[in-house]
Order: C-alpha cells, then sequence, then structure tokens
C-alpha cells in the first residue's frame, strides 16, 4: 500500500456471480468498487484475479453488488476469509437465485444487480463495469473496512 491511500476507508460490498454454463455459484468480499459515471449510470467493481470468485464472474454476464451495513462483519467474514475453493459458501447462508441466476444475498436488501458491459485488466485485479438492471433497499450506514482490517483473506490479493 502506497503513503497516498493509507487511512482511506472504503465501504466494503460482497458481490456475487454465477457461471450460465455450470451454474457454480461464488462471491467475495469486495473494497474496490465505486459509482463511475453518473448518466448514464455506471457501477465500477474491482474483484483480485487470485480470487476464486474472479473465475465464476468471468464467465457471468450479470453480478450482483451487496451493501453491507454495520452489524454485518459476520458476513463479511464468510465471503473475504473463506475461499469457493474450498467451501460452498451459498451453503452458509440465505440466499436468493436473482436475474440469470445471479446469488442474491438475503440479509443484504441494499444491492444492486448489473449486466457486465467491459472487463478491464487493472494488474491483479479485474475491472467489471457494469449497467445497473436492478437495484433495490434504502440509504444506510455502510460497513467499512477500518471495521473489516482484522480478516485473514481466503486468498492474497
Amino acid at each position: 500500500m502506497t503513503e497516498f491511500v493509507a487511512g482511506f476507508d472504503y465501504p466494503m460490498f460482497v458481490v456475487t456471480a454465477a457461471d450460465p454454463r455450470t451454474g457454480e455459484r461464488s462471491g467475495c468480499l469486495v473494497g474496490f468498487a465505486t459509482q463511475c459515471s453518473i448518466r448514464p449510470f455506471r457501477f465500477l467493481v474491482c474483484l483480485s484475479q487470485a480470487n476464486h470468485t474472479h473465475g465464476v464472474a468471468a464467465a457471468s454476464q450479470m453480478l450482483a453488488v451487496h451493501a453491507l451495513s454495520p452489524g454485518q462483519h459476520e458476513l463479511a467474514a464468510l465471503f473475504g476469509e473463506q475461499t469457493g475453493d474450498e467451501i460452498d459458501k451459498f451453503a452458509r447462508c440465505a440466499w436468493t437465485p436473482g436475474p440469470h441466476g445471479t446469488p442474491l444475498l438475503d440479509d443484504c436488501p441494499r444491492r444492486l444487480v448489473g449486466s457486465v458491459l467491459e472487463r478491464v485488466n487493472l494488474g491483479d485485479h479485474t475491472g467489471f463495469l457494469l449497467a445497473p438492471i436492478q437495484e433495490e433497499g434504502q440509504p444506510e450506514p455502510a460497513l467499512m473496512f477500518s471495521s473489516v482490517h482484522d480478516l485473514e483473506a481466503g486468498h492474497s490479493a
């Protein structure tokens, strides 16, 4: 980490995807995500290329971005510390199939489902540019990086 970003505190999200060919589901904790256009509205999520979810997202045309609230440290730990290489995270939480089978976390009502417009190599992460097709939930405080910095990543970035 460079000195420039030291001390920044980002909101945390869980991004989920489903591979339409195999039906495989995956999801991971994400700290690199942002709105990147107003008109048309666009949202960018960046997934580590070392992460199991990256492979599933690369095959998907749809991703769901779930905003975590401050009380969801346990859900953040499930999707941040565990890896889909070893466990089915969705067997350990409540979820519902969304558009194109994209898993929607029942405990995260503030979410965006987006169609993948572009994938951009950004170094050790890939940026997925999303055009929202579905938005749900009400604004509320977000779970921030400072609240999950104690988690041990399931994969190194």
